[in-house]
């Protein structure tokens, strides 16, 4: 089967409540997640609610990054979805739990468009929880230490 692109959805929590609420540090930590992904940037949307939360969109050439806050509960919900044999989702995740300064982060991690009876389908490949160790390539990465 092919796999056409992955996705990793999160729950980050036990965050800093002021990372979580400030507009342009989220931008920044998704930008750069973006970044060390390997992926092209090609545009960000943001908005920051009041009293609390950001919600925003970093698009990529291979798919998209995307979070909501809330900043009140120290918890971020982000997707990180990319597609292409030269990003890694994986290195996104680690530099953005460790700028949100997360202590917990529950992942589903999910294989899709994968070919399966002349059709596509997605697969979840991973479903973790705690202090989350994953593998990229053939390094253990310790997302949240």
């Amino acid at each position: 089967m092919e796999t056409k692109g992955r996705h990793l959805i999160l729950e980050i929590s036990g965050c800093d409540p002021e990372v979580l609420n400030d507009i342009e540090k989220v931008r920044d930590i998704l930008t750069e997640a973006a970044n060390r992904a390997n992926a092209e940037v090609r545009e960000t949307a943001f908005h920051r609610f009041y009293p609390h939360g950001v919600s925003g969109v970093v698009v990529i050439s291979e798919s998209h990054l995307s979070v909501h806050t809330w900043p009140e509960h120290g918890y971020a919900a982000l997707d990180i979805y990319t597609c292409g044999e030269d990003t890694d989702p994986w290195k996104a995740l680690k530099f953005a739990a460790e700028e949100f300064k997360a202590r917990e982060v529950y992942l589903t991690s999910i294989s899709r468009g994968e070919r399966e009876n002349g059709r596509f389908v997605h697969k979840i490949t991973k479903n973790l929880s705690g202090n989350l160790v994953e593998e990229s390539g053939e390094e253990a990465m310790d997302v949240v230490s």
